[in-house]
C-alpha cells in the first residue's frame, strides 16, 4: 500500500488523477477501520490532512460553505446557530477522539446509509462540492447517494466542501443506539423546519439501502401546515397530522434484519422520532418563531 501525501488541493487532484484508486484519508475513522479488519486493501491511500481549505468554513447570507474536513467539534461549538441540525448530529457521533477527527466528508464519501450526518444535510437541504483536475460542480444532496454504499463521485472527484443552507427555522435530529456513544445507528431521523418557503424536510439514517428523505411524509405536512393556517397561526399541530406525519415517515423507510436492530423495529422507530422530532420543532418554532437552537 502506497501512502500519498499532497502539500496542496492542486496536489492533491493530480494524485487522485494519476491514481483513480486512490483512498483518500483525513480523519480516517471508517477507511482506518475497515484496514485494520482487512476489509479493504487499497493500492493508494491519498492524505488529505495537510490541505488547509478542507478545514475550513465560511457563513454567507444564505449558505455555510463547510470544508470538508471541518471536524465535527468545530461544527458543535462554532455553527450550532447556522447549522443546529447537523450539531445536534455531531454529537452523536462516535467519541470526542473521533469528533476531534472526523468530519462530514467522511461520512459522504464512504456513503454509508448510517452515516450519522446524512439526516441532518438531507433535512437542510445541501449541495456537494467536488472537484477534479477537469473542473469542479455542485452536487444537490438528493442527487449524491446512488447506492449502498456508493456516491455521485466520478473516479477522479474529491470532495471539497459541502454548501449547506443556512437554518431559518428549528431544526432535530434523533438516533436510536444499542449505547449512547461508539454506536452505529440503528435507525436515524432529521427534520428541519423552513418557514422562509413554508415546507419541512426530512432526513432518515440507517433504514434503507440510501439515506432518504421521507418526501411523502414532507408533502402531506406541508398541505396540512398551509391548508390550516398554522405557519401564520403558530398554533398546535393536532395530534391526526402529526400520526399521519408519523405514518408517513415510517413507510418511507426500506430497511433490513441486522445484528444491530430488524426491519419491523427500523420502521416504528422511524415513525416515532418522526413524530418526537416534529413536536420539538414546532413547540420551538411556536415559542420563538425563528429559533434555531436544537431541543436536547
Amino acid at each position: 500500500m502506497d501512502f500519498l501525501r499532497p502539500a496542496s488541493w492542486e496536489e492533491a487532484l493530480a494524485a487522485k488523477a494519476e491514481h483513480p484508486t486512490a483512498v483518500p484519508i483525513a480523519g480516517g475513522t471508517d477507511v482506518m477501520v475497515e484496514i485494520n479488519f482487512d476489509h479493504r486493501r487499497p493500492e493508494y491511500l491519498l492524505d488529505l490532512n495537510r490541505i488547509v481549505e478542507l478545514r475550513e468554513w465560511e457563513v454567507g447570507e444564505e449558505t455555510v460553505r463547510l470544508g470538508a474536513s471541518v471536524p465535527y467539534t468545530q461544527i458543535m461549538e462554532e455553527l450550532r446557530t447556522e447549522l443546529p441540525g447537523l450539531a445536534l448530529a455531531s454529537h452523536t457521533v462516535a467519541s470526542p477522539q473521533i469528533r476531534n477527527r472526523g468530519g462530514v466528508g467522511g461520512n459522504l464519501g464512504t456513503a454509508s446509509p448510517a452515516g450519522d450526518a446524512h439526516p441532518a444535510l438531507l433535512a437542510a437541504d445541501c449541495e456537494v462540492e467536488v472537484e477534479s483536475v477537469r473542473g469542479s460542480r455542485l452536487i444537490p444532496i438528493d442527487e449524491f447517494y446512488t447506492g449502498v454504499k456508493r456516491n455521485a463521485l466520478a473516479a477522479d472527484e474529491l470532495i471539497k466542501s459541502v454548501h449547506i443552507k443556512k437554518a431559518d427555522g428549528p431544526q432535530q435530529y434523533s438516533k436510536v443506539g444499542t449505547r449512547n456513544a461508539m454506536v452505529i445507528a440503528v435507525c436515524a431521523f432529521g427534520i428541519a423546519l423552513h418557514p422562509s418557503t413554508r415546507t419541512v424536510r426530512t432526513g432518515i439514517g440507517s433504514a434503507a439501502p440510501t439515506p432518504i428523505r421521507a418526501k411523502a411524509a414532507e408533502e402531506f405536512l406541508n398541505a396540512a401546515l398551509e391548508e390550516g393556517g398554522f405557519w401564520d397561526s403558530r398554533k398546535i399541530i393536532t395530534p391526526s397530522i402529526a400520526k399521519q406525519f408519523a405514518e408517513l415517515a415510517s413507510g418511507a423507510a426500506n430497511p433490513i434484519d441486522d445484528v444491530r436492530g430488524t426491519a419491523s423495529y427500523r420502521r416504528h422507530a422511524v415513525g416515532i422520532m418522526a413524530r418526537r422530532t416534529l413536536g420539538w420543532t414546532w413547540e420551538s418554532y411556536r415559542g420563538t418563531g425563528r429559533s434555531t437552537e436544537g431541543v436536547a
